[in-house]
């Protein structure tokens, strides 16, 4: 990571506690990650050499950034999803203020389309950090095109457990995949598909 990007994340850091600070509504604030838990994430990409990587919930791009420098650090690309064509434009000008445009493609999309347009197992690494009353109703589509061997990553575990619950509840029940918590910022939930997730799920393996 180079010392203009380290310096943009600093202060996009910044900028982003202020503004939350001084907003009432949730769906106005920008709830980027920790700096800590996005280092996580970058950590992640780089040791699977994570090449199809979908973030679903880009906001100013907070997190695209960290994901898409480690994800052209290993040749790959980041696919970055949002609702709010507003944020979407504001993370394209800070993926071009860090040179990054070019690792990353934005999308303005809802995150259930995104993912029932994606083929079987055609991402290596996802990040959900999106709508969290919705996560339950994606999971068998983010176990269905999350690569066997691949890994997803969900925010705020820790801090909106109750939220989560039945997303939690159907991911330990599901024996297509692995899990443990990263207790870091908000609570870093990591699922990994079983290299086997065919024979897991009672099916035959392709």
């Amino acid at each position: 990571m180079n010392e203009r990007l380290i310096a943009l994340l600093e202060q996009l850091h910044r900028e982003g506690v202020e503004h939350d600070r001084a907003k009432s509504g949730r769906l106005e604030r920008l709830r980027n990650l920790e700096p800590d838990t996005a280092a996580v994430l970058a950590v992640l990409v780089r040791a699977i050499g994570a090449r199809r990587v979908l973030e679903l919930g880009t906001s100013n791009g907070y997190s695209t950034l960290w994901l898409a420098d480690a994800a052209r650090s290993v040749g790959g690309k980041l696919v970055s999803v949002d609702l709010d064509a507003a944020r979407s434009r504001l993370a394209a000008r800070n993926l071009s203020r860090a040179g990054l445009s070019a690792a990353v493609e934005l999308r303005v999309q809802d995150a259930a389309e995104t993912l029932r347009n994606s083929g079987e197992g055609a991402w290596q690494m996802i990040f959900l950090d999106a709508e969290r009353a919705e996560y339950a109703s994606y999971w068998s589509e983010l176990v269905r095109v999350l690569r066997p061997g691949g890994l997803l990553a969900v925010d705020n575990v820790i801090s909106h457990a109750e939220e989560l619950r039945e997303f939690r509840d159907l991911a330990t029940a599901d024996e297509r995949v692995s899990e443990a918590v990263v207790p870091t910022g908000a609570g870093l939930l990591l699922l990994v598909r079983e290299p086997h997730a065919h024979e897991a799920a009672g099916e035959e393996p392709g």
